[in-house]
């Protein structure tokens, strides 16, 4: 199989100047100031073939942004080498971003105050698309991603679920081969983030787009990635599939109950039925974290209601911070 990104021992290094506080700190830090190597990206290898959804994740601070402004030619690296489709983006910069699309879930590429459609006309004209080309493209778009309702309208008075398939769209007008989608379900509800899912998916699959995805919403990994490619501090933790994560981590899920009194809350001891968990109390809520491969979320619940009267009931899947954090935790046990 083609591989369309090659990463070889990719390294990024920052140096920032420490300064101490006060005025002699301030002094100091002018004529003498004390430098700080910051080592965001280490050794990072991995290679990504054709066709495929990469799903790139990791806790905020792990390095992801970084790799991806070096793969996306923004920052240079200190050590090691990125391909894509054949090109380095540092060396081959006007040829490689015809081949590219980014989208940054907080920020936009499209102008505030133009209409979408004159936008769109703006960037045909940057990418040198041809009329023929540009209509057939905008009709494929207006279909998957449901453009026309508001396409007519300025980008500022455009929702954050409209913005965001506008912006997508845009990624995608001179049809790149790799699209690198950076937090692009961020902030967005429901309904909006299952409609943008099913047209990441509709463009891979029809065009054989390769997709570069960072998320934070473990339901964008799953229905999404191919694979996943995890970092922290800038090095690689894992590299496998779903299923592999879930086998690895434990199928992790997490319970908010909110009780009337405080005095039920006091009553509650999981220990005493359950293993393999965590509790958290404040106040007149309680929060438990569990492998749902070894506790049932029926008996979990079930325990608790006849313990307490409870008011309302939350269940949702752990974030990516708290998987890299068992992940350590696992770790050092296994020291």
């Amino acid at each position: 199989m083609d591989k369309m990104i090659t990463v070889t021992h990719l390294q990024k290094t920052f140096k920032k100047t420490v300064k101490q506080p006060g005025l002699k700190g301030g002094i100091k830090a002018l004529f003498r100031p004390e430098i700080e190597t910051f080592e965001a990206v280490k050794d990072l290898n991995f290679e990504i073939p054709k066709g495929e959804i990469f799903g790139f994740i990791g806790a905020n601070g792990a390095g992801k942004s970084t790799t991806i402004k070096m793969l996306t030619g923004i920052l240079t690296p200190t050590s090691g080498a990125c391909l894509i489709n054949g090109k380095n983006p540092q060396k081959n910069r006007t040829a490689y971003v015809k081949d590219i699309g980014v989208v940054f879930g907080q920020r936009t590429q499209l102008w505030w105050d133009l209409a979408l459609q004159e936008t769109y006309s703006v960037l045909k004209e940057i990418y040198g698309i041809s009329d023929s080309a540009f209509h057939k493209r905008m009709a494929f778009l207006n279909e998957v991603l449901d453009l026309n309702a508001f396409i007519k309208d300025p980008v500022r008075t455009l929702s954050l679920g409209q913005r965001m398939r506008a912006d997508i769209a845009a990624s995608l007008l001179h049809n790149p081969k790799v699209l690198f989608l950076d937090e692009p379900t961020i902030g967005l509800d429901v309904a909006v983030k299952d409609n943008i899912r099913k047209a990441i998916k509709q463009i891979n699959q029809e065009e054989q787009t390769t997709i570069l995805l960072t998320t934070h919403d473990l339901n964008d990994i799953e229905l999404l990635c191919d694979r996943i490619f995890m970092i922290d501090r800038g090095q690689e933790i894992f590299d496998g599939s779903v299923t592999q994560l879930k086998q690895r981590f434990g199928k992790i899920h997490e319970v908010r109950f909110d009780m009337t009194r405080q005095d039920d809350v006091d009553k509650l001891n999981y220990q005493d039925l359950f293993s393999d968990l965590e509790v958290r109390k404040e106040g007149t809520q309680v929060t438990v974290q569990f492998d749902a491969s070894k506790i049932a979320i029926p008996d979990l619940i079930k325990f608790t209601l006849t313990q307490a009267d409870v008011t309302d009931i939350a269940v949702k899947d752990a974030d990516i911070e708290e998987i890299i954090r068992r992940f350590f935790r696992k770790e050092i046990e296994n020291v």
